[in-house]
């Protein structure tokens, strides 16, 4: 016989079968077939944990909730081990049980088999920690001095160097760590007209104009912005038009000095420099989308921040967010809509699956180039500042 009870929340009818252990709610199948909830009780390390779903909930959806409750990345791994210790399938087939009975949650890191660069974790461990104290390092004498010298900069190399040494060690290709790096840098050919830069793809014409712009960027360095045009370039009403993109670059340079963003977040000179310089690179030669464009909004942006003395209303943090999000907001743009990726089934919608798939391209190349140790302009935020930031970023 089936026993039939309501819950107060649920009109549904949950079905038991007789010789349950009282407590267990929700069978794998229900004789009629209706969807049922399951209470499923877990423990993970020594904290008592629940977690209830439908019984005609997807897998991934099951494995969300787990996540959820044991507040786990989605890169980790979960491990759910029933009473007599045997490895579980995480699935809406998952046998109910009770408050006495509980599974065993493990939460496996993904990083903890191999990390992203395909390095063992002893050797990441070690590598992670020399450069913590290089960061620590340079934050000190930041701090002290106000720019980082020869000699740091030197350090750091060779720890770069190193990693690549290690990622490149052809004899470990049986156990996956073996990477085919450019040994020239970071940006290897994909075509014999074809550079790839900061994960996209980009015209040799294109990369060498990017690289003469910087060059007269790098000119203007020497040269100090009157106090006038300083004054102006905080209006809204500021005139576009009349800047060349080497000096658009030195303008928004100094949108970052003048909100004390290089002061407090201890940005050096260079790295911002560099992040600008991968910034022009990763804008097309569109129509609209372009270097302008960018400029164009990020100045109006920059112009409403002190229109509307947000200074005083946002932190530093929340500033930085702006500006970097209205400089990076159209990254890559190829120069059509989303409607047209998804009609024409592009590359960008595969990937995204339709949803925003250029909203999320541009903000992977941002944080492309932020990954870079050299571009990477947030390097010395506190890891709840950098998760902040990025998030904020990313909406």
């Amino acid at each position: 016989l089936l026993y039939t009870i309501k819950f107060e929340n649920k009109m549904d009818a949950v079905d038991f079968y007789p010789g349950l252990p009282p407590g267990v709610k929700g069978l794998d199948n229900n004789v009629d077939g209706r969807p049922h909830l399951k209470t499923i009780y877990f423990k993970i390390g020594e904290a008592e944990e629940q977690v209830e779903f439908w019984s005609d909930a997807t897998s991934e959806e099951v494995k969300e909730c787990f996540r959820s409750a044991t507040e786990s990345d989605p890169s980790d791994i979960l491990k759910l081990y029933n009473a007599s210790n045997s490895l579980t399938n995480i699935s809406p087939r998952l046998l109910a049980n009770t408050a006495e009975t509980r599974y065993t949650l493990k939460v496996v890191g993904a990083k903890q088999c191999l990390s992203s660069d395909g390095i063992t974790p002893e050797i990441n461990e070690t590598l992670l920690s020399i450069e913590k104290r290089l960061l620590n390092l340079e934050k000190n004498i930041v701090l002290n001095s106000g720019d980082t010298p020869p000699a740091v900069w030197d350090m750091r190399a060779k720890v770069e160097n190193l990693r690549e040494k290690l990622e490149s060690v052809e004899h470990m290709s049986w156990l996956g760590l073996y990477k085919d790096i450019d040994k020239k840098g970071s940006h290897s050919k994909t075509s014999s007209n074809t550079i790839h830069c900061c994960g996209t793809k980009k015209t040799k014409e294109k990369y060498q104009y990017s690289t003469q712009v910087f060059k007269k960027f790098e000119q203007l360095r020497s040269v100090e912005l009157t106090e006038a045009t300083r004054e102006l370039l905080k209006k809204p009403t500021f005139d576009i038009w009349q800047w060349e993109d080497s000096e658009m670059l030195y303008l928004l340079q100094q949108m970052f000095v003048d909100l004390k963003l290089v002061e407090r977040l201890y940005i050096e000179l260079p790295v911002l420099q560099a992040f600008l310089y991968q910034v022009h690179v990763s804008y097309n030669y569109t129509p609209y989308h372009n270097f302008r464009h960018c400029f164009c909004v990020s100045q109006m942006m920059y112009g409403l921040i002190w229109l509307c003395n947000l200074q005083e209303k946002l932190d530093d943090i929340e500033i930085m967010t702006l500006l970097v999000s209205a400089i990076c907001h159209d990254l890559d743009h190829p120069g059509y809509n989303n409607a047209y990726q998804v009609n024409a089934k592009t590359e960008l919608a595969l990937r995204y699956n339709d949803i925003s798939p250029l909203e999320n391209h541009h903000a992977a190349v941002a944080f492309e180039i932020l990954s870079c140790e050299q571009s990477n302009i947030v390097k010395h935020l506190p890891h709840e500042d950098h998760k902040r930031f990025r998030s904020n970023t990313i909406k």
